[in-house]
Order: C-alpha cells, then structure tokens, then sequence
C-alpha cells in the first residue's frame, strides 16, 4: 500500500491505512533522533472527531484537566465530549501551540470577533 503524504503548518502527516504517522518538522531539526516517527493508530470514530463548543479547564500541582463539553442552546445540561489530562508541560505546549496556530489564522482568514462570555446561571 502507498502511503498518502500531507504537510500542513509544522506537521508532516503520512497515513497508511488506519494508522497516521505524525512528525513536527521543528522537532525532526532539533532533536538528536531524527529518524524516530511517531505513529498514530486512530479508529475510525476517533477519527471522526468530536465537536465541542464549551471547555472547562482544572489543574492541580501535577496536572492539567481539559474537558470537552457540547451545550445544547436552551439546554442546562452540557455532555461531555472528552477529558483530556496533562502534565503542566505539555500543557504549556499546547498552549503555545494553540496561540501560534490561532495568529497564523488570523493571519490568513482577520481577526476572530470575541464576544463576552453570559455570566453563568449557577454562578
């Protein structure tokens, strides 16, 4: 099987099937195992993706909690759609890595309006 090949922003994508070799080209630069490719083994629902419309962020000393919530409009109860826990560091990564790709959007598509968040009604 041929492999599909992608480059999109600092990532090089290579899907073989199922699975989806992901490689930082910043990080092949730096980092003395140049040859080591992480791969990424997904089914297809993970696949899929999940959409999430309200986040909810915890931590302690030793970790990030990051839920994935969707609220229905006119609904007082949200379903979570993923939890995600992480060390502060790598946490502090995908925080660079979010603010960096939100500026290149922007960069590319304006500026993305922000409205003010409705106090909550359990506040």
């Amino acid at each position: 099987m041929k492999p599909d090949k992608y480059v999109k922003g600092k990532h090089q994508y290579t899907k073989w099937g199922k699975v989806t070799e992901v490689r930082t080209m910043s990080e092949q630069k730096d980092q003395p195992n140049q040859g080591v490719q992480l791969q990424v083994d997904m089914d297809d629902a993970t696949a899929q993706g999940a959409y999430a419309n309200l986040a909810g962020v915890m931590h302690t000393e030793t970790e990030f909690v990051l839920d994935f919530l969707f609220l229905q409009p006119n609904q007082p109860k949200a379903k979570l759609r993923a939890r995600v826990i992480s060390s502060p560091m790598h946490t502090k990564r995908l925080l660079a890595a979010l603010a960096d790709n939100v500026r290149k959007y922007e960069d590319r598509f304006g500026v993305i309006a922000e409205r003010p968040i409705a106090p909550s009604a359990h506040a």
